[in-house]
Protein backbone atom coordinates (compact mmCIF):
# COMPACT_ATOMS: atom_id res chain seq x y z
CA UNK A 1 0.00 0.00 0.00
CA UNK A 2 1.42 3.90 -0.60
CA UNK A 3 2.10 5.92 2.11
CA UNK A 4 0.27 8.22 1.39
CA UNK A 5 -2.75 6.09 0.80
CA UNK A 6 -1.87 4.42 4.14
CA UNK A 7 -1.83 8.23 5.98
CA UNK A 8 -4.83 9.07 4.92
CA UNK A 9 -6.81 6.01 5.92
CA UNK A 10 -5.40 6.62 9.25
CA UNK A 11 -6.26 10.13 9.28
CA UNK A 12 -9.79 9.29 8.32
CA UNK A 13 -9.85 6.33 10.85
CA UNK A 14 -8.73 9.07 13.85
CA UNK A 15 -10.84 11.57 12.71
CA UNK A 16 -13.79 9.16 12.89
CA UNK A 17 -12.99 8.28 15.76
CA UNK A 18 -12.93 11.68 17.16
CA UNK A 19 -16.03 12.17 15.39
CA UNK A 20 -17.46 9.25 17.24
CA UNK A 21 -16.28 10.54 20.48
CA UNK A 22 -18.16 13.87 20.20
CA UNK A 23 -21.27 12.35 19.25
CA UNK A 24 -21.29 10.33 22.20
CA UNK A 25 -20.43 13.13 24.53
CA UNK A 26 -23.03 14.98 22.90
CA UNK A 27 -25.69 12.88 23.80
CA UNK A 28 -24.27 12.38 26.85
CA UNK A 29 -23.15 15.41 28.62
CA UNK A 30 -24.05 13.90 32.20
CA UNK A 31 -21.47 12.11 31.88
CA UNK A 32 -18.12 14.78 33.04
CA UNK A 33 -20.97 16.67 35.11
CA UNK A 34 -22.35 14.19 36.99
CA UNK A 35 -18.88 12.72 38.61
CA UNK A 36 -17.95 16.87 39.64
CA UNK A 37 -21.36 16.86 40.84
CA UNK A 38 -22.08 13.94 43.19
CA UNK A 39 -25.66 12.21 44.03
CA UNK A 40 -26.97 14.13 46.70
CA UNK A 41 -28.15 11.38 48.99
CA UNK A 42 -29.55 14.32 51.64
CA UNK A 43 -30.08 17.51 52.23
CA UNK A 44 -29.43 19.12 55.73
CA UNK A 45 -32.60 21.45 57.11
CA UNK A 46 -29.61 24.40 56.53
CA UNK A 47 -29.88 23.61 52.39
CA UNK A 48 -26.20 21.65 52.53
CA UNK A 49 -26.07 18.09 50.73
CA UNK A 50 -24.88 15.24 51.80
CA UNK A 51 -22.92 12.79 49.36
CA UNK A 52 -21.98 10.13 51.23
CA UNK A 53 -18.53 8.55 53.10
CA UNK A 54 -17.35 6.28 49.68
CA UNK A 55 -16.92 9.79 48.20
CA UNK A 56 -14.45 10.21 50.59
CA UNK A 57 -12.76 7.01 49.31
CA UNK A 58 -11.48 8.51 46.57
CA UNK A 59 -8.59 10.83 48.45
CA UNK A 60 -9.12 9.18 51.90
CA UNK A 61 -8.84 5.49 51.02
CA UNK A 62 -6.78 4.15 53.95
CA UNK A 63 -8.93 6.27 56.83
CA UNK A 64 -12.35 5.35 54.94
CA UNK A 65 -11.23 1.39 54.62
CA UNK A 66 -10.48 1.25 58.60
CA UNK A 67 -13.67 3.50 59.71
CA UNK A 68 -16.20 0.74 57.80
CA UNK A 69 -14.77 -1.49 60.68
CA UNK A 70 -15.55 0.84 63.64
CA UNK A 71 -19.16 0.29 65.75
CA UNK A 72 -19.68 3.99 64.52
CA UNK A 73 -20.06 2.95 60.88
CA UNK A 74 -21.65 0.34 61.93
CA UNK A 75 -24.56 1.33 64.51
CA UNK A 76 -27.21 1.47 61.80
CA UNK A 77 -28.09 -0.32 58.87
CA UNK A 78 -30.93 -1.76 56.38
CA UNK A 79 -31.40 -4.98 57.60
CA UNK A 80 -30.34 -8.25 55.30
CA UNK A 81 -28.97 -11.98 56.11
CA UNK A 82 -25.64 -10.62 56.74
CA UNK A 83 -26.32 -7.89 59.13
CA UNK A 84 -28.78 -9.10 61.50
CA UNK A 85 -27.41 -11.47 64.01
CA UNK A 86 -30.39 -12.85 66.37
CA UNK A 87 -31.44 -16.82 65.44
CA UNK A 88 -34.34 -17.49 63.22
CA UNK A 89 -34.02 -21.12 63.21
CA UNK A 90 -36.53 -22.95 65.69
CA UNK A 91 -36.74 -23.13 69.10
CA UNK A 92 -34.31 -20.27 69.45
CA UNK A 93 -36.11 -18.28 67.09
CA UNK A 94 -38.85 -17.47 70.18
CA UNK A 95 -39.17 -14.68 72.60
CA UNK A 96 -42.16 -15.77 75.26
CA UNK A 97 -42.82 -13.39 77.46
CA UNK A 98 -46.03 -13.13 79.99
CA UNK A 99 -48.86 -12.10 77.80
CA UNK A 100 -47.25 -12.45 74.40
CA UNK A 101 -45.18 -14.41 72.15
CA UNK A 102 -43.15 -13.17 69.39
CA UNK A 103 -41.92 -15.63 66.64
CA UNK A 104 -39.06 -14.35 64.09
CA UNK A 105 -39.61 -16.08 60.70
CA UNK A 106 -37.29 -15.81 57.63
CA UNK A 107 -38.21 -16.02 54.12
CA UNK A 108 -36.20 -15.65 51.24
CA UNK A 109 -34.97 -12.22 51.55
CA UNK A 110 -37.33 -10.98 54.11
CA UNK A 111 -37.05 -11.19 58.35
CA UNK A 112 -40.45 -11.02 60.38
CA UNK A 113 -41.48 -10.55 63.91
CA UNK A 114 -44.69 -12.36 64.38
CA UNK A 115 -46.82 -11.38 67.53
CA UNK A 116 -49.27 -13.67 69.09
CA UNK A 117 -51.48 -12.85 72.61
CA UNK A 118 -51.93 -15.02 75.02
CA UNK A 119 -55.15 -13.17 76.45
CA UNK A 120 -56.89 -12.60 73.33
CA UNK A 121 -57.46 -14.40 69.62
CA UNK A 122 -56.91 -11.69 67.65
CA UNK A 123 -53.35 -11.33 65.84
CA UNK A 124 -51.08 -8.45 64.45
CA UNK A 125 -50.09 -8.90 60.63
CA UNK A 126 -46.34 -9.67 60.69
CA UNK A 127 -43.41 -6.54 61.22
CA UNK A 128 -41.00 -6.85 59.07
CA UNK A 129 -37.18 -6.21 60.09
CA UNK A 130 -36.09 -3.06 57.64
CA UNK A 131 -33.25 -1.63 60.01
CA UNK A 132 -30.98 -2.99 62.58
CA UNK A 133 -29.63 -0.38 65.24
CA UNK A 134 -26.29 -1.10 66.81
CA UNK A 135 -23.19 -3.08 65.91
CA UNK A 136 -23.86 -5.88 67.79
CA UNK A 137 -21.00 -5.54 70.08
CA UNK A 138 -23.32 -5.99 72.97
CA UNK A 139 -26.41 -6.80 71.16
CA UNK A 140 -28.78 -5.04 68.87
CA UNK A 141 -32.55 -3.36 68.35
CA UNK A 142 -34.91 -3.38 65.39
CA UNK A 143 -37.23 -0.88 63.28
CA UNK A 144 -40.00 -1.71 60.88
CA UNK A 145 -41.60 0.41 58.81
CA UNK A 146 -45.39 1.32 58.32
CA UNK A 147 -45.58 3.27 55.59
CA UNK A 148 -43.54 6.32 56.28
CA UNK A 149 -43.93 6.10 59.38
CA UNK A 150 -40.76 3.92 62.31
CA UNK A 151 -41.48 1.55 65.27
CA UNK A 152 -38.64 -0.55 67.31
CA UNK A 153 -39.48 -4.02 67.30
CA UNK A 154 -39.92 -5.27 70.89
CA UNK A 155 -37.61 -7.83 70.56
CA UNK A 156 -33.82 -7.64 70.72
CA UNK A 157 -30.42 -9.32 70.15
CA UNK A 158 -28.75 -10.48 73.05
CA UNK A 159 -25.12 -11.20 72.47
CA UNK A 160 -23.49 -12.48 75.78
CA UNK A 161 -26.24 -14.56 76.10
CA UNK A 162 -27.02 -15.36 72.41
CA UNK A 163 -30.99 -15.28 72.21
CA UNK A 164 -33.85 -13.04 71.88
CA UNK A 165 -34.68 -10.71 74.66
CA UNK A 166 -37.56 -8.09 75.58
CA UNK A 167 -35.92 -4.66 74.43
CA UNK A 168 -34.92 -2.33 76.88
CA UNK A 169 -37.88 -0.31 78.63
CA UNK A 170 -40.62 -2.78 77.38
CA UNK A 171 -43.13 -4.62 79.15
CA UNK A 172 -44.01 -8.23 79.34
CA UNK A 173 -47.04 -7.10 77.01
CA UNK A 174 -47.25 -6.17 73.60
CA UNK A 175 -46.80 -2.43 72.89
CA UNK A 176 -45.90 0.05 69.82
CA UNK A 177 -43.03 2.42 70.51
CA UNK A 178 -42.61 5.09 67.71
CA UNK A 179 -39.28 6.58 66.74
CA UNK A 180 -38.53 9.83 67.32
CA UNK A 181 -35.52 11.95 66.22
CA UNK A 182 -34.40 11.38 69.60
CA UNK A 183 -33.85 7.76 69.66
CA UNK A 184 -32.40 7.53 66.26
CA UNK A 185 -30.14 10.23 66.37
CA UNK A 186 -27.07 8.91 67.42
CA UNK A 187 -27.67 5.87 65.22
CA UNK A 188 -27.65 7.33 62.27
CA UNK A 189 -25.91 10.17 60.35
CA UNK A 190 -28.97 12.32 59.00
CA UNK A 191 -32.84 11.50 58.94
CA UNK A 192 -35.15 13.98 57.09
CA UNK A 193 -37.77 14.22 59.42
CA UNK A 194 -41.17 14.87 57.77
CA UNK A 195 -42.99 16.62 61.14
CA UNK A 196 -39.85 18.26 62.00
CA UNK A 197 -39.17 18.54 65.89
CA UNK A 198 -42.02 15.71 66.57
CA UNK A 199 -43.36 12.23 65.10
CA UNK A 200 -41.80 9.72 63.93
CA UNK A 201 -42.71 10.00 59.86
CA UNK A 202 -39.75 10.04 57.85
CA UNK A 203 -39.07 10.58 54.47
CA UNK A 204 -36.97 6.93 53.77
CA UNK A 205 -35.45 8.61 51.02
CA UNK A 206 -32.93 10.77 52.93
CA UNK A 207 -31.96 8.50 56.07
CA UNK A 208 -28.41 7.98 55.92
CA UNK A 209 -27.06 4.31 57.93
CA UNK A 210 -24.49 4.12 60.54
CA UNK A 211 -22.20 7.51 61.45
CA UNK A 212 -20.18 7.88 58.74
CA UNK A 213 -17.25 10.74 57.93
CA UNK A 214 -20.55 13.69 57.21
CA UNK A 215 -21.59 13.46 60.54
CA UNK A 216 -18.44 14.67 61.73
CA UNK A 217 -16.74 16.98 59.04
CA UNK A 218 -20.47 18.11 57.89
CA UNK A 219 -22.40 17.94 54.82
CA UNK A 220 -19.52 17.73 51.83
CA UNK A 221 -21.14 17.99 48.60
CA UNK A 222 -19.49 21.26 47.97
CA UNK A 223 -15.66 20.35 48.87
CA UNK A 224 -16.24 17.05 46.74
CA UNK A 225 -17.20 18.76 43.60
CA UNK A 226 -14.38 21.45 44.04
CA UNK A 227 -12.13 18.66 44.40
CA UNK A 228 -13.12 16.36 41.66
CA UNK A 229 -13.10 19.17 39.24
CA UNK A 230 -9.30 20.08 40.92
CA UNK A 231 -7.70 17.18 41.66
CA UNK A 232 -4.23 18.92 41.95
CA UNK A 233 -5.47 21.99 44.35
CA UNK A 234 -2.72 22.25 46.92
CA UNK A 235 -4.95 23.08 49.55
CA UNK A 236 -8.74 21.86 49.86
CA UNK A 237 -11.92 23.87 50.56
CA UNK A 238 -14.90 23.68 51.38
CA UNK A 239 -14.24 21.48 54.49
CA UNK A 240 -13.97 22.83 58.03
CA UNK A 241 -10.67 22.01 59.95
CA UNK A 242 -11.46 20.11 63.10
CA UNK A 243 -8.55 20.98 64.97
CA UNK A 244 -8.76 24.66 64.28
CA UNK A 245 -11.80 24.77 66.66
CA UNK A 246 -11.85 25.82 70.01
CA UNK A 247 -11.69 22.32 72.83
CA UNK A 248 -15.11 22.73 73.40
CA UNK A 249 -16.55 23.03 69.46
CA UNK A 250 -14.40 19.96 69.38
CA UNK A 251 -16.12 18.14 72.53
CA UNK A 252 -19.55 18.87 71.19
CA UNK A 253 -18.96 16.50 67.89
CA UNK A 254 -18.41 14.00 70.51
CA UNK A 255 -21.63 15.41 72.71
CA UNK A 256 -24.16 15.24 70.58
CA UNK A 257 -24.66 11.63 70.68
CA UNK A 258 -22.51 10.90 74.24
CA UNK A 259 -23.06 13.51 76.80
CA UNK A 260 -27.07 12.27 78.01
CA UNK A 261 -30.10 12.43 76.62
CA UNK A 262 -30.15 16.06 76.02
CA UNK A 263 -33.83 16.03 75.43
CA UNK A 264 -34.21 19.82 76.14
CA UNK A 265 -34.63 20.78 72.23
CA UNK A 266 -33.97 24.44 72.09
CA UNK A 267 -33.99 24.96 68.27
CA UNK A 268 -33.58 22.70 65.45
CA UNK A 269 -34.24 18.89 66.13
CA UNK A 270 -31.11 16.33 67.19
CA UNK A 271 -29.85 16.78 63.65
CA UNK A 272 -29.72 20.44 63.32
CA UNK A 273 -26.54 21.09 64.95
CA UNK A 274 -23.31 20.68 62.96
CA UNK A 275 -19.90 20.27 63.74
CA UNK A 276 -18.52 23.82 64.60
CA UNK A 277 -21.32 25.51 66.20
CA UNK A 278 -22.26 25.77 70.10
CA UNK A 279 -24.19 22.62 71.06
CA UNK A 280 -26.00 23.90 74.01
CA UNK A 281 -27.61 26.12 71.55
CA UNK A 282 -29.46 23.81 70.17
CA UNK A 283 -29.79 20.81 73.00
CA UNK A 284 -29.44 20.44 76.83
CA UNK A 285 -30.50 18.32 79.30
CA UNK A 286 -33.20 18.58 81.22
CA UNK A 287 -32.25 17.45 84.65
CA UNK A 288 -28.81 19.31 86.01
CA UNK A 289 -26.71 16.19 87.26
CA UNK A 290 -25.16 17.36 90.87
CA UNK A 291 -22.47 14.89 91.10
CA UNK A 292 -20.93 12.23 88.76
CA UNK A 293 -22.17 9.55 90.83
CA UNK A 294 -25.90 10.40 89.20
CA UNK A 295 -23.73 10.00 85.37
CA UNK A 296 -24.73 6.57 83.98
CA UNK A 297 -21.61 5.06 81.91
CA UNK A 298 -24.12 4.58 78.82
CA UNK A 299 -24.51 7.31 77.04
CA UNK A 300 -22.69 10.27 79.13
CA UNK A 301 -19.05 9.69 78.59
CA UNK A 302 -18.69 13.02 77.90
CA UNK A 303 -20.15 14.25 81.37
CA UNK A 304 -18.04 11.47 83.17
CA UNK A 305 -14.89 12.43 81.34
CA UNK A 306 -15.22 16.29 82.00
CA UNK A 307 -15.79 15.32 85.68
CA UNK A 308 -12.13 13.87 85.25
CA UNK A 309 -9.28 15.28 87.11
CA UNK A 310 -7.54 14.54 84.44
CA UNK A 311 -9.33 16.79 82.12
CA UNK A 312 -10.08 19.36 84.55
CA UNK A 313 -5.83 19.64 84.80
CA UNK A 314 -5.34 20.33 81.10
CA UNK A 315 -6.61 23.23 78.69
CA UNK A 316 -6.03 21.05 75.70
CA UNK A 317 -7.40 17.34 76.68
CA UNK A 318 -10.75 16.02 74.79
CA UNK A 319 -12.15 12.84 73.31
CA UNK A 320 -9.33 12.49 70.66
CA UNK A 321 -6.87 12.79 72.76
CA UNK A 322 -7.11 8.93 73.16
CA UNK A 323 -9.78 8.01 70.89
CA UNK A 324 -9.14 8.11 66.91
CA UNK A 325 -12.57 7.75 65.70
CA UNK A 326 -11.70 6.40 62.59
CA UNK A 327 -10.08 3.37 63.46
CA UNK A 328 -11.93 0.21 65.50
CA UNK A 329 -9.79 0.19 69.02
CA UNK A 330 -11.93 -1.79 71.04
CA UNK A 331 -10.01 -3.89 73.08
CA UNK A 332 -6.58 -2.44 72.77
CA UNK A 333 -5.85 -1.93 76.09
CA UNK A 334 -1.90 -1.14 75.42
CA UNK A 335 -2.96 1.49 73.61
CA UNK A 336 -5.09 3.28 75.88
CA UNK A 337 -2.46 2.24 78.69
CA UNK A 338 0.29 4.02 76.57
CA UNK A 339 -2.34 7.17 76.10
CA UNK A 340 -1.91 7.14 80.20
CA UNK A 341 1.49 7.03 80.25
CA UNK A 342 2.18 9.83 77.88
CA UNK A 343 1.17 11.99 80.33
CA UNK A 344 2.16 9.97 83.96
CA UNK A 345 5.48 9.09 82.81
CA UNK A 346 7.24 6.73 85.54
CA UNK A 347 9.56 9.92 86.81
CA UNK A 348 5.67 12.07 87.68
CA UNK A 349 3.80 9.70 88.48
CA UNK A 350 3.57 7.18 91.61
CA UNK A 351 1.18 4.05 91.47
CA UNK A 352 -0.53 3.53 94.73
CA UNK A 353 -0.64 -0.10 94.23
CA UNK A 354 2.75 -2.06 94.87
CA UNK A 355 4.74 -2.55 91.55
CA UNK A 356 4.65 -6.76 91.35
CA UNK A 357 0.78 -6.16 91.36
CA UNK A 358 1.06 -3.56 88.39
CA UNK A 359 2.83 -5.89 87.05
CA UNK A 360 0.93 -8.67 87.37
CA UNK A 361 -1.69 -6.63 86.11
CA UNK A 362 0.36 -5.89 82.73
CA UNK A 363 0.26 -1.99 84.01
CA UNK A 364 -3.60 -1.96 82.96
CA UNK A 365 -4.04 1.67 83.69
CA UNK A 366 -7.77 0.94 82.43
CA UNK A 367 -8.56 -1.82 84.75
CA UNK A 368 -8.11 0.26 87.78
CA UNK A 369 -9.05 3.88 86.61
CA UNK A 370 -11.49 3.51 84.19
CA UNK A 371 -13.21 0.23 85.15
CA UNK A 372 -16.45 -1.16 83.26
CA UNK A 373 -19.47 -0.38 85.79
CA UNK A 374 -22.56 -1.51 85.35
CA UNK A 375 -25.18 0.74 83.41
CA UNK A 376 -28.32 1.94 85.32
CA UNK A 377 -30.32 3.15 81.67
CA UNK A 378 -30.15 -0.25 80.11
CA UNK A 379 -31.96 -2.77 81.80
CA UNK A 380 -33.34 -6.17 80.34
CA UNK A 381 -34.39 -8.98 81.42
CA UNK A 382 -32.44 -12.61 80.80
CA UNK A 383 -34.92 -15.23 82.24
CA UNK A 384 -38.38 -13.93 81.11
CA UNK A 385 -40.05 -15.10 83.78
CA UNK A 386 -37.67 -13.97 86.19
CA UNK A 387 -37.96 -10.21 87.96
CA UNK A 388 -34.60 -9.91 87.93
CA UNK A 389 -33.29 -7.27 85.72
CA UNK A 390 -29.94 -7.46 83.99
CA UNK A 391 -27.29 -4.71 82.88
CA UNK A 392 -24.43 -3.94 80.34
CA UNK A 393 -21.08 -3.12 82.03
CA UNK A 394 -19.69 -0.44 80.06
CA UNK A 395 -16.13 1.08 80.60
CA UNK A 396 -16.57 4.14 82.75
CA UNK A 397 -14.73 7.56 81.25
CA UNK A 398 -14.58 9.18 84.72
CA UNK A 399 -11.00 8.64 85.61
CA UNK A 400 -10.18 8.57 89.14
CA UNK A 401 -9.21 6.33 91.69
CA UNK A 402 -12.00 4.05 92.96
CA UNK A 403 -12.50 2.45 96.20
CA UNK A 404 -14.59 -0.22 97.83
CA UNK A 405 -17.58 1.95 98.29
CA UNK A 406 -18.06 3.17 94.39
CA UNK A 407 -17.94 -1.45 93.75
CA UNK A 408 -20.31 -1.51 96.93
CA UNK A 409 -22.27 0.95 95.30
CA UNK A 410 -22.01 -0.51 91.39
CA UNK A 411 -22.88 -3.82 92.79
CA UNK A 412 -20.11 -5.04 90.94
CA UNK A 413 -16.54 -7.06 92.32
CA UNK A 414 -13.63 -4.89 91.46
CA UNK A 415 -10.58 -5.69 89.69
CA UNK A 416 -8.71 -8.47 90.96
CA UNK A 417 -5.12 -7.41 91.85
CA UNK A 418 -2.86 -10.58 92.74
Amino acid sequence: MPKKTYLIKCTAFLAALVLLGLIYYCKNPKVASEYHSPKVLATHYNGENYVGSETCMECHANIYSDHLKTAHYNTSAVANEKKILGNFEPPANVLDLEYVKFTMEHQVDSFFQHTEYKNRLNTNRPSSFDVVIGSGVRGQSYLTWQGDKLFQLQSSYHKPADSWVNSPGYPTYAIERPVRDGCIRCHVTFAKNKNIGEGNQYDKDQIIYGIDCERCHRPAAKHVSYQRKKPKAEQSKFMLKIDSLSRQKRLDICAQCHSGARNNQLKGNPFSFLTGENLDEYSQNISIVGSSDQLDVHGNQYGLLTNSECFKQTATMDCTTCHDPHKNQKGNTSYFNQKCMACHSADKTTCSVETFQTKSMDDNCIACHMPEMRSKSIMIKLNQKDSIESSFKIRTHLIKIYTEKDWSNDGSNAPEVQ
